[in-house]
Formats: C-alpha cells, structure tokens, sequence
C-alpha cells in the first residue's frame, strides 16, 4: 500500500492517493493571506484506518514548506492541528 498527497491547485484541493487511486481530498481556498481549509473527507470505506491524518499532515507538510499558514475551518484540520503541536505556528492569527 504506497499513499501519496499531492497538491491540486487547479481544484483547489490536496488529495491523498492510494495506490494509484484519489481516495481523500482536503479542500482549501486561498484568501491570500492564508489558505481556508473549510471540507476534509477520505472514501467511506476507508475511513477510520488513520488516512485522514496522512492527508492532513502531507496537506501541513507542503504549506509549511511553501511558507504559507492556514485557516483551519475544517474541525478535522482544527483537531490535528490541536493534537499536533507542532502544526500550531502555522495557523493564521
């Protein structure tokens, strides 16, 4: 099993592909001074095996190193960010 998140400018949306597959997406809007993370959603049949904080840490990740912070209107990126300390800077003040 090879996941992968990857960035979809055009629609505005990180996904998380499994094997080949887009099985979960993490919308986001950019306000220009940070990116709104309003929807997080993975497949029904996957659900509950952990792959939400995989797209949610990528999704983290790849806006940290771009230098960019978020919004995270979305209660499941609220809550990783809660659990995951480390991803607290990045949240727009």
């Amino acid at each position: 099993m090879t996941t992968e998140v990857r960035r979809d400018d055009a629609q505005s949306r990180y996904e998380l592909v499994l094997d080949g597959q887009v099985v979960g997406i993490a919308e986001f809007r950019n306000n220009g001074d940070c990116l709104v993370f309003p929807h997080t959603v993975i497949d029904e049949p996957l659900r509950g095996r952990g792959l939400g904080d995989v797209l949610v840490k990528g999704a983290l990740d790849d806006v940290r190193a771009r230098g960019e912070r978020v919004a995270p209107t979305c209660w499941f990126v609220a809550e990783y960010i809660d659990t995951h300390r480390e991803y607290a800077d990045l949240v727009a003040r």
